[in-house]
């Protein structure tokens, strides 16, 4: 048994793959709440990468019978990764990388900045997308931002990124990761209210007030599923604009030669909220911060921005609701990454990436982070490695 039983009296188990992995007490109080829920699905799963976050914790699996909790769905909706593998390899590539950077860093914007209006790219995927869009907004005007057209093939800021990496046979591969951008963070907050007010009554009967939760039949339970359905897909898209508009930035930098995309591609998402069979019945299974592993099914484990990541192939592991680790997990606060490394220490974690080493992204530096090496020993019964990448190149959000 490769898991950590956790048992708590007038709740139910939960399952954590944290062997060698450190777990905060914090996190483990939250799948302790989650788990006394009343319509959870036999067990709470918790991957090896699992910390504390808002509402739920990170790197929780949570199957639920006919209820969806809106906060553990999180505010970045549908946020997860893409990666595709190019026929460049590590000799085509310039000694000097700083022009791919910059190329990257001019055709995708990052932080707060949007296109000016839809990018090309983004066109097909926003004509379906954009009615929808109205179409909920006129049941539900507070999600009223009309930017989301030109927020389709943005990157966000915060742990997003962006990456140029060499495979173990020296292939060029384009990595990145974000999700659904202004439109995911209004819908998920908006929904985070309306179960509030639903459970008004009842909050003082949960174990944490950011569990509140919608219920199959209640006022905006339907409401919900069709703007996270929309907002999944609109992350989904989202990634799939900037890796055109990445490819498109690369085939115009100078001395790297022509190339193309070949069929190992890979979109999974990380933060989202799907309709499943598990165990015998169809239940809602909400992973916040874990990715689907289903047998054969292909994702993405990231590390840090100085480490290793992986492509992985899912063993579709029953007991973990066929779910691994989305990456290698926080290890400290934001806040604590700022007080507690310096300049110097990033430069030394990233030496060899063409990336920021500035404090902006102090936060984001490698020693932040969980050991991805520690996080993959502890799942090695969830997912088999297909590809290690190592990134040369890195932009952040």
């Amino acid at each position: 048994m490769r898991y950590e039983l956790i048992e708590t009296p007038g709740a139910v188990p939960i399952k954590a793959w944290t062997k060698g992995v450190p777990v905060e007490e914090q996190a483990r109080r939250q799948l302790q709440n989650v788990a006394r829920l009343p319509f959870i699905h036999r067990w709470v799963a918790a991957m090896p990468d699992v910390h504390w976050g808002i509402g739920a914790t990170v790197g929780s699996v949570i199957p639920t019978h006919k209820a969806i909790i809106p906060a553990a769905v999180g505010v970045d909706i549908g946020c997860g990764m893409m990666a595709a593998r190019t026929s460049l390899r590590a000799v085509d590539l310039p000694d000097d990388l700083k022009p791919l950077r910059a190329a990257i860093e001019n055709a995708v914007p990052v932080g707060m900045a949007s296109h000016a209006r839809t990018a090309p790219a983004a066109e097909p995927a926003w004509a379906r997308l954009g009615p929808e869009l109205e179409a909920l907004r006129r049941r539900h005007p507070a999600l009223g931002r009309k930017d989301a057209g030109a927020q389709l093939g943005t990157l966000g800021s915060g742990n997003h990124f962006i990456e140029v990496c060499l495979d173990e046979n020296q292939r060029v591969w384009l990595m990145l990761h974000s999700g659904s951008r202004n439109a995911g963070n209004q819908i998920g907050r908006y929904f985070i209210e309306r179960a509030r007010e639903d459970l008004r009554h009842h909050l003082r009967n949960l174990p944490d007030k950011d569990l509140a939760y919608l219920e199959e039949g209640s006022e905006h339970f339907d409401e919900y599923v069709r703007a996270v359905d929309w907002a999944q897909r609109y992350a989904r898209a989202n990634r799939e604009a900037m890796m055109t508009l990445i490819l498109d930035a690369l085939a115009g930098v100078p001395h790297l030669p022509s190339f193309s995309v070949t069929d190992e591609v890979v979109n999974c998402h990380h933060n989202y909220v799907a309709r499943e069979w598990h165990y015998g019945a169809e239940v809602y299974v909400t992973r916040k911060g874990a990715v689907r592993a289903g047998l054969g099914e292909l994702g993405i484990i990231p590390g840090s921005m100085g480490v290793r990541s992986y492509i992985v192939r899912g063993l579709g592991n029953p007991e973990s609701f066929e779910s691994c680790s989305h990456g290698a997990g926080r290890a400290m606060s934001r806040n604590e990454a700022r007080k507690r490394f310096t300049l110097e220490d990033h430069a030394r974690m990233t030496a060899g990436v063409e990336c920021r080493k500035d404090p902006g992204v102090l936060d984001e530096t490698p020693a932040a982070y969980k050991s991805i090496d520690a996080v993959m020993a502890a799942q090695e019964d969830l997912v088999a490695v297909v590809h290690t990448l190592k990134q040369v190149v890195c932009v952040k959000g």
